[in-house]
């Protein structure tokens, strides 16, 4: 597949430091008018609040992307250099923006993003159109390519090794050695491992069953009620990459509340994590299984663990790592520069 244009040549990416200590983690707001997320506006303004707060706290760098309507009430949170009015169409920045933010790649949003079927696929193209005329404003620079992908859906641990779901193979109807070709040609991936999603149709993003926390050493749900499953998903992945260290966390998986059927829960899914080079920003539920997957995350990685209350939005299909975007290297600077002149 032939990339489009604003690719940085992997030379160049390659001398952006993975150890870097400041991550820039940006959120989207939904829009003041968007009836879907009516009724849970206040409850993403939490979120969104008390997350952005930890990731201030613990050193890394966060903007949250809104529109002027809102825009006065998360600077009066956060404080103007934290906020930029530039609304997105979604609140899902990890899924229509760049992946893989060491060499950063803008797959095309896939339909099942917003609902499935055609309607979905003009919508989701729609909801990237808006964050390409954004980025190209700014002058970030990263890999376009055609191949359909969320970003959901793409989980590296930063040294080459990457998981996806079979939906890739699926959407851009590949096989498994032709879908390992054209990505490690786009984006210098060394070793990737395709899975079956937990729940088949809808997202099938492997975000919600796996995240590294190390170089080759990755943390997996517990499925117990399916153990042929699990012994699948450990089978695959040893497959892809063959060194891989494999972890299992506690996973009360909680369905009970869907906000929308289309998009499921992520309430219980401590996998939705998001892991930066120093830290990692994880899930909690206000639960009793909290405590010990807290206790178990740091048992198995050296990052900081920052726990983020994500009981208000689970509901929704998404938390901690779904509605973050994580820029890294020139586009972090050239992200910040931008934002520093508009508030000057």
């Amino acid at each position: 597949m032939k990339s489009l244009a604003l690719k940085i040549s992997m030379a160049v990416l390659s001398m952006i430091p993975l150890v870097a200590k400041a991550e820039l983690i940006v959120l989207a707001s939904p829009q003041n008018h968007d009836a879907y997320y009516a009724k849970v506006m206040d409850d993403i303004f939490d979120f969104h609040v008390d997350y952005a707060k930890k990731i201030i706290k613990n050193g890394d760098n966060v903007v949250v992307l809104t529109d002027k309507h809102l825009y006065p009430d998360y600077v009066k949170a956060l404080g103007k250099k934290h906020v930029a009015i530039a609304p997105m169409q979604d609140i899902w920045m990890r899924d229509f923006s760049s992946a893989n933010p060491a060499q950063p790649i803008m797959f095309r949003y896939t339909a099942a993003g917003q609902g499935g079927g055609k309607k979905g696929q003009a919508i989701s193209d729609e909801v990237q159109d808006q964050f390409k005329s954004y980025s190209q404003k700014v002058g970030l620079q990263f890999t376009q390519s055609k191949l359909l992908n969320d970003g959901g859906n793409w989980v590296e641990d930063g040294y080459g090794n990457v998981v996806l779901s079979t939906k890739f193979l699926t959407d851009n109807k590949l096989t498994e050695n032709e879908a390992r070709k054209q990505l490690m040609a786009l984006t210098g991936a060394k070793q990737i491992a395709f899975i079956e999603a937990d729940e088949q149709g809808g997202l099938e993003h492997a975000d919600g069953v796996v995240s590294f926390v190390d170089q080759n050493t990755l943390v997996i749900n517990t499925y117990p009620e399916d153990p042929d499953y699990a012994k699948q998903l450990k089978a695959d992945l040893k497959r892809g990459i063959p060194n891989l260290k494999i972890h299992e966390i506690i996973t009360p998986y909680d369905g009970s509340e869907i906000y929308d059927e289309k998009f499921g829960s992520a309430c219980g899914l401590y996998t939705n994590m998001l892991v930066t080079p120093e830290r990692i920003y994880f899930p909690q539920f206000g639960i009793k299984q909290d405590t010990v997957a807290l206790q178990q995350i740091r048992s198995m990685t050296k990052r900081t663990v920052v726990p983020v209350q994500s009981s208000n939005v689970c509901h929704m299909g998404g938390g901690v790592r779904c509605m973050s975007w994580q820029v890294r290297g020139k586009n972090a600077e050239l992200l910040l520069n931008y934002l520093n002149k508009i508030n000057q």
